[in-house]
């Protein structure tokens, strides 16, 4: 398995640790992008933190957390090439690799327990994209798209 990133804010913080933890008992490679603390962080430096990696190649897929797993989403879908997904059950997490080919699950930090999550998790990282009818809505993701309307 690829080395997976994980990411958060203050408000995941917790949750993030008992993914870590779980990483750690499964031997599953990952790397921990921040934040290291619970003290208050602010999502977006994180939510861009991970999707340029994972934009860049250094990683295939990531998870993150923020308290809705909104604000982290919304910044890391900025991104060429991320789909990043607000997964709050494990069903959703699966669909989102399968259907939309997601590379980051975020996960509402303050609204999962810790079992939740690592099902959620568990959900998203064994699930595959199935390709097919699936693939060409992918592709009208970017068609057409201006990405940066500041430059206009």
């Amino acid at each position: 398995m690829n080395t997976i990133a994980v990411t958060s804010d203050h408000a995941g913080y917790e949750r993030k640790q008992a993914i870590i933890r779980y990483f750690y008992e499964k031997g599953i490679p990952f790397e921990d992008l921040g934040c290291y603390t619970s003290e208050p962080s602010d999502y977006p430096d994180f939510g861009h933190k991970i999707a340029q990696a994972i934009s860049r190649g250094e990683y295939s897929v990531g998870i993150t957390f923020c308290g809705t797993g909104q604000g982290i989403s919304i910044t890391a879908n900025r991104y060429p090439g991320i789909r990043s997904a607000l997964c709050w059950i494990p069903e959703i997490a699966r669909l989102a690799r399968q259907h939309n080919d997601a590379n980051i699950c975020s996960i509402p930090g303050r609204f999962v327990t810790d079992q939740e999550a690592i099902n959620i998790v568990d959900a998203f990282l064994n699930a595959t994209f199935e390709g097919g009818r699936h693939q060409k809505r992918i592709d009208k993701i970017s068609s057409g798209c201006i990405c940066d309307r500041s430059r206009e």
